[in-house]
């Protein structure tokens, strides 16, 4: 017989986690002259993931401005959040306009075990 302890374990393991299951990270280097448009248009798109209810987190930052380097750390609550963000005509347009200009090492990563990283 499970205890209870076993039991609140057993559900924990089967209902659907509110934590975050995608995370997009890496950088992005694009024109070391057109890195503040960059960003400034990239960050025109944190309104539009604000209203996706999926959406945990946005950012853009640049990391290296002399060799264009950006930083981009996104969160979010699902594949089909992540989805539904970049299929809004924003951000195609943002990706149709800089992908050509830019070489892009963001990865996207699964993470079912978050936790505190001071623990």
């Amino acid at each position: 017989m499970n205890s209870p302890r076993d039991q609140v374990a057993d559900t924990a393991a089967t209902e659907p986690s509110a934590r975050t299951d995608i995370i997009i990270a890496g950088r992005v280097f694009v024109p070391a002259g057109e890195i503040e448009t960059f960003v400034a248009e990239a960050r025109a798109t944190y309104p539009i993931a604000a209203a996706n209810p999926g959406n945990v987190s946005i950012s853009f930052c640049v990391e290296d401005a002399t060799t264009g380097t950006v930083t981009v750390l996104e969160q979010w609550a699902s594949q089909e959040a992540l989805d539904r963000h970049l299929a809004t005509p924003e951000v195609r347009a943002l990706f149709a306009k800089w992908s050509p200009h830019m070489r892009n090492e963001v990865r996207k990563f699964d993470a079912r075990n978050e936790r505190d990283p001071r623990a």
